[in-house]
């Protein structure tokens, strides 16, 4: 598989993420035929535009947790555009509930 392959499967696999769920970048590496290909997901997230439709909001650690750094504006709004599909985050962390079977 190129990197172009890889990208769009990556993209492809964060789109089919629901409304209202999240998945963990292990879940979409393996999902997108990548196993262990985690940290990779999360730089082809970290490339995309600030306009980007992509639903990269749905997209957390292993932990549960937003990877960005407590308290700066890309963990501000990943947590806003979490809220705003009804996904609470208790103590900094998604329960497991909304995690995409």
């Amino acid at each position: 598989m190129d990197a172009s392959e890889k990208y769009t499967a990556i993209i492809q696999q964060v789109y089919a993420i629901p409304k209202g769920k999240v998945a963990s970048y292990g879940a979409i590496a393996k999902l997108a035929g990548l196993p262990g290909y985690a940290r990779y997901v999360g730089q082809v997230l970290k490339t995309l535009p600030e306009d980007t439709q992509v639903p990269w909001h749905r997209v957390l650690n292993s932990q549960g947790k937003i990877s960005f750094t407590l308290g700066s504006d890309a963990h501000d709004r990943q947590a806003q555009r979490l809220a705003a599909e009804g996904i609470t985050l208790i103590k900094g962390k998604v329960t497991k509930a909304y995690f995409m079977n």
